[in-house]
This record gives C-alpha cells, structure tokens and sequence, in this order.
C-alpha cells in the first residue's frame, strides 16, 4: 500500500464531517491557530506543584490540552482531505495537460516534416507562379503567411503548455510534501493526546478518592463568588442611584448621564467585537454563565464573568476609556478594580496591587494593577466582568483577537 492510499484510509477513518463547507485556507488557518492555543496552554498552565491541593487544577489543565488537542486532530483531518481532493484534482489536470502536449507535438512534427519537404524557394516561387490568375497568386501567397503564422503559433502553444505542465507538477509535489507534514503533526498530537490520556486517567484516580472534600471546597468558592457578585451588584445600585440624585428621574434602570458619559458610552458600544482583551497575554479557562465543572461530573459552577490565565507578574489592563468607579477589597487581600464605560462597567478581580485610585479617567490598555498568582496552583488567573445597568454580561462577544 502506497503512502497516498495508507494516508486516505487513516484520516477517513478520524474524518469530522463538521468540517465540511470550510476552505482548506481556513482550515489552515484554524489549525495554526489551534497550534498556537496548545503552546499557550502549555506556557500559561501546567505551572502547579506536585501537591495533593493541586491535583484537581493538574486535572483541569489536562482537560483543557486534550480538548485543545482533539480539536486539533479533527482540524488536521479535515485539512488532509482538503488536501487529497487538491492532489486528485491536480493529478487529473496534468494527466490532460500530458495528453493535449502529446497532441500538439505529434501535429507540430508532421507540419515540420511537411515544411521541410516544401522548404526550398524555388518549390514555393513555382506555387506561386503556377497561379492561374493574380487574384489566386494573391490567395496563395496569404496561404503562406497563414501557414508559417500557424508554426510559429503551434510552437508557443507547445511552449506554453510545456510550462503549465512544469508549473502544475511543482504544485503536486509541493501539496504531496505538505500532506506528509500534515501526517507528521497528526501523528505527533495522537501521541501527545495518548500519553495525556494515560495521566488524565491516574489524576482521576486520585480526584475521585477525594471528591467529598473537593466537591466542599467548590461550594465554598462559589458561595464566596457569588457574595462578591452581590457586593458588585450593591455598589453599582448605590452609584447609579447617586447619579439620579437631584435630576428627578427614579425610573430608568441605569445611570444618568452626562453628555460626555453618553458620547463614551457610543463609542463603547460601537467596538463591540474589537475591544482588547484585558491582559497581553492569555486564554480562557472558565467562560461566562451556568456549565458543568470541567473534572467533577454532575456539579455545576456559575460564572459571572470569565477567567483568564496569563503569565506571572502580568498586568490587568483597561479595555477601554472609563473612569475608576470603585476599588474592591477581596478576601485574602486581593483588590477588585471597577471601571465606568457608561452605563456599562468592566471588572478586573483577583489583583495583588492596584496602580489607579478613585475617580481616575482610564484610557484604553492602559495597565490598573498586577494579577495574583496563586501560590499553590502557580497559576496567574484574572477574572474579567463585564455589567450593563447592574445585570452581568457575557464579556467574550466584547473582546477581540488577543492583541
């Protein structure tokens, strides 16, 4: 069995037909980027210690690869089958290619051959001279040019084609070569995938021996959450009503605002879908609203906002210009900053140093404090909210490609 056909049958085998409608460009494109998630999330995770409190987040990082990673596989799939349609479909071309040269150089030998038996001047002035009348020496002698145009015509057509067939094989070789590296990475991520699975199988294990205590501690954190969901809440209200206070209006739900408040505001709402992300680097480990744990099956978390890993010592940066509402001071020291975009406020939680105080006018990426990293996992984690007149949002349709 050749490479090409051993090649076909694996990846039909792995084939996802979710893949079906996409280019092979975006294909390519997705897969890069898959590639480059999996570098992240080896970069930014799997920074735990070797203790018993960290096996559940070593789960969770695993989780997280192997996800990454299958996706992966399935884009490489559909992309090497992109690929074999583009081989076969080049191979059929230069197939007609060989024929249609084959064609012309059988015709352009029998006109040379007849060229040459014809070829003196004398054979060609007695043609012409053996004209009946002028108007058939002048039809003869258009015959000539006629026909000595078609050689030179033939002869670029075989030229022409000579290069369409040239330019046509590099293509194939250059696509046979690239379905090889494509076998390589698959190859490579299916072992990766096998050895994680080998862990993720042990840490399970371990989990499980340990899911009383673990599943405790979860309630616990999202008791804590959502305490500090409603201290959010309470300060937003309180502000919000503040900036009623004198104008007569109780009704509306959200802020009263200025002008300039209102301008800002607009302009927030128009770079929906492009805001920065709120850290230079990053990926998203917990997303927004309700959703099952990622280890621990049949217990579900609710998210207010999302979490971003990043690495250590970075910096929590604004996504857009606002103004400093309020500074929260969390449990264990860490501090929460709050910025006004409008009636929309963005958050930026689980900060060990703040470098922005009350009331300050905040331009965009502009860095507010230092994200804490968690001694015992090692990891660097913001937590990212975004609230529009006191109800929380999801922030990821907010925020562009990581910049």
């Amino acid at each position: 069995m050749n490479l090409r056909v051993a090649f076909f049958i694996l990846f039909s085998i792995f084939f996802s037909w979710s893949s079906i409608g996409q280019t092979k460009n975006q294909l390519e494109k997705k897969r890069k980027q898959l590639q480059k998630e999996i570098r992240e999330t080896q970069s930014l995770l799997f920074k735990s210690k070797k203790e018993a409190k960290a096996l559940l987040s070593e789960l969770d990082d695993l989780n997280k690869i192997i996800s990454v990673r299958s996706r992966l596989i399935r884009t490489i799939n559909a992309e090497a089958e992109k690929l074999s349609d583009e081989i076969t479909s080049n191979e059929k071309e230069i197939n007609q290619l060989e024929k249609n040269l084959g064609v012309l150089k059988t015709d352009y030998a029998d006109m040379i051959v007849k060229s040459y038996k014809s070829k003196n001047k004398q054979s060609r002035l007695m043609f012409l001279l053996s004209s009946e009348n002028f108007t058939q020496a002048y039809k003869r002698m258009q015959y000539l040019k006629q026909y000595t145009n078609y050689r030179k015509q033939q002869g670029e057509k075989i030229k022409l084609s000579t290069n369409e067939l040239i330019i046509m094989t590099d293509s194939l070789r250059a696509k046979e070569y690239e379905k090889r590296m494509l076998l390589g990475i698959y190859l490579k991520q299916k072992d990766s995938v096998g050895r994680e699975k080998n862990s993720q199988v042990k840490l399970v294990g371990k989990v499980k021996a340990k899911e009383k205590k673990y599943v405790s501690q979860i309630k616990n954190k999202q008791t804590q959450e959502r305490k500090i969901d409603k201290k959010i809440e309470r300060l937003i209200a309180e502000a919000i009503k503040k900036s009623k206070k004198g104008t007569g209006k109780k009704s509306s739900s959200g802020f009263h605002l200025t002008p300039e408040a209102k301008k800002l505001e607009s302009n927030f709402v128009a770079n929906k879908g492009i805001l920065p992300w709120p850290t230079k680097r990053g990926i998203v480990v917990r997303r927004f609203g309700t959703q099952p744990h990622p280890t621990l099956a049949g217990i579900t978390i609710q998210s207010s906002g999302i979490r971003i890993a990043t690495e250590k010592s970075a910096k929590a940066r604004a996504i857009f210009n606002g103004k400093v509402m309020s500074i929260i001071l969390l449990p264990g020291g860490k501090k929460m900053v709050l910025i006004q975009h409008g009636n929309y406020i963005s958050g930026y939680q689980n900060l060990d140093h703040v470098s922005v105080k009350i009331g300050d006018k905040i331009t965009t990426k502009q860095e507010i404090g230092t994200i804490h990293t968690d001694a015992t996992t090692g990891k660097t984690i913001l937590i990212f909210i975004l609230n529009k007149n006191n109800k929380f949002q999801n922030p990821e349709p907010w925020i562009g490609k990581m910049t």
